[in-house]
């Protein structure tokens, strides 16, 4: 049995664990501020609007998630999802493709995308931002040279070839609504949680963006699995494509930019750094449906759907600050003190005679127990009134090393102002 006072376990839940649950109370809270002030927001048909709209936004987020970490950014999944759709929305009207087959092709279409951007950010060595933006721009002017500026229509529900769509929302013929894509986005977040933190993969996209240089000098082939980490984001952009022609059927040529926003945002929310080397894509999937919360409860209280990216900004501000103030913690120089020192081992002591004092309990030792609990409790009042003598004396002591500190301050400028004034003073004389 653990053996951890209690003001130990809460400062560690304070250090690492508190984070995890800043983005799933959030959304609890959004959601249950929508229910009271929206309108039908406890429906069912809500809770299937909110995960249609986390479909295709979710799987570019969990793409993206993976590139953060590595210390970069991703500026094309957003545009690479539309053109991979366009050229298998095209591919299936045009040059008679299968659907399955289109569905293949829009895949392997952002799995190229996602090649080409690790290629020129790990063997190339260029920007991630240059890189990408570069791509966000290629990927829009390929979708719209293969589809001659035409919108890519995928087949709908109706026909035979529409079966796909049931992978993402199931009808029964009543009418009745299955939201089944969200079976599919928690299953490619499993599966890349596994790879993040249980394969060699994940631990070398970890350690390139903590430090890439101390990586490389561990024997850490950087180019091959920072490569791999855009390949990843290439690939789920590709699955996103399929979600969006699934969701909404017809694909614009000029539809796709801003999406990438949305998806670094779910992912920042999520508790991924920007500085990278922490995320993690339970977490990014926690802030795509923040955003999904917003962008079906924002319309259920009479406002238009640009207040969800006003109000998205401002939460995405809000996790850059709280993760600017976690990685600024994270770095201080923590300096112990006397009286630090003591209130630790203390807490160590008192935990250990609280565990005593349980076991004698269970064991039906009732005058040991009772003398346990008189040591506890005088352990408790000592180390109340000892810390608390320690740190003032402490604090005088700080106090006193720093008025010394502003008195010598005071005279070095004083004694600087004197030198300045004596070459004139010789000169009058």
């Amino acid at each position: 049995m653990s053996s951890l006072p209690e003001q130990t376990r809460w400062e560690e839940f304070k250090e690492t664990g508190l984070k995890w649950l800043l983005a799933p109370a959030a959304l609890v809270i959004l959601y249950i501020f929508f229910g009271f002030f929206g309108r039908n927001f406890f429906s069912y048909a809500a809770m299937v609007n909110i995960i249609d709209a986390a479909y295709y936004i979710g799987f570019i987020s969990v793409g993206v998630t993976f590139v953060i970490i590595t210390g970069g950014i991703d500026l094309s999944v957003g545009t690479v999802m539309m053109a991979a759709a366009i050229i298998g929305g095209t591919a299936y009207r045009s040059w008679g493709w299968s659907i399955l087959m289109a569905m293949v092709l829009i895949i392997v279409v952002g799995i190229l995308f996602g090649f080409f951007n690790g290629v020129m950010v790990a063997r190339v060595g260029m920007p991630p931002f240059i890189v990408t933006l570069g791509t966000m721009m290629i990927s829009m002017g390929v979708g719209s040279i293969v589809s001659n500026v035409q919108s890519a229509t995928f087949p709908t529900r109706a026909v035979a070839d529409g079966w796909y769509k049931n992978i993402f929302k199931y009808i029964s013929e009543d009418g009745f609504t299955i939201p089944t894509g969200a079976l599919l986005l928690v299953g490619v977040v499993i599966v890349s949680h596994i790879i993040l933190k249980k394969t060699k993969m994940g631990r070398y996209i970890y350690a390139i963006g903590s430090n890439k240089e101390a990586a490389r000098l561990s024997g850490v082939n950087v180019q091959l699995w920072l490569m791999s980490a855009y390949i990843v984001a290439g690939a789920y952009a590709g699955i996103g494509g399929i979600a969006y022609a699934a969701v909404y059927t017809t694909v614009l040529p000029s539809a796709g930019q801003g999406f990438e926003l949305f998806a670094i945002a779910g992912a920042v929310i999520g508790g991924t750094s920007l500085a990278g080397g922490v995320g993690t894509v339970f977490g990014t999937l926690i802030g795509v449906f923040i955003m999904s919360v917003l962008a079906v409860g924002l319309p259920s209280m009479d406002l238009q759907a640009h207040y969800q990216t006003f109000f998205t900004g401002i939460v995405v501000i809000g996790a850059v600050l709280l993760d600017m103030y976690r990685t600024r913690k994270a770095s201080e120089v923590k300096v112990v003190t006397p009286a630090d020192q003591y209130r630790g081992d203390m807490l160590a002591t008192i935990g250990t005679l609280r565990q005593e004092e349980k076991a004698a309990r269970a064991a039906g030792e009732s005058d040991r127990a009772r003398a346990l609990a008189e040591e506890l409790a005088q352990k408790k009042r000592e180390l109340k009134r000892t810390y608390r003598k320690m740190k003032e004396e402490e604090n005088a002591e700080r106090a006193r090393i720093q008025a010394r500190e502003r008195e010598s301050e005071r005279a070095f400028q004083a004694e600087v102002r004197r030198a300045k004034r004596a070459p004139s003073e010789e000169k009058r004389d």
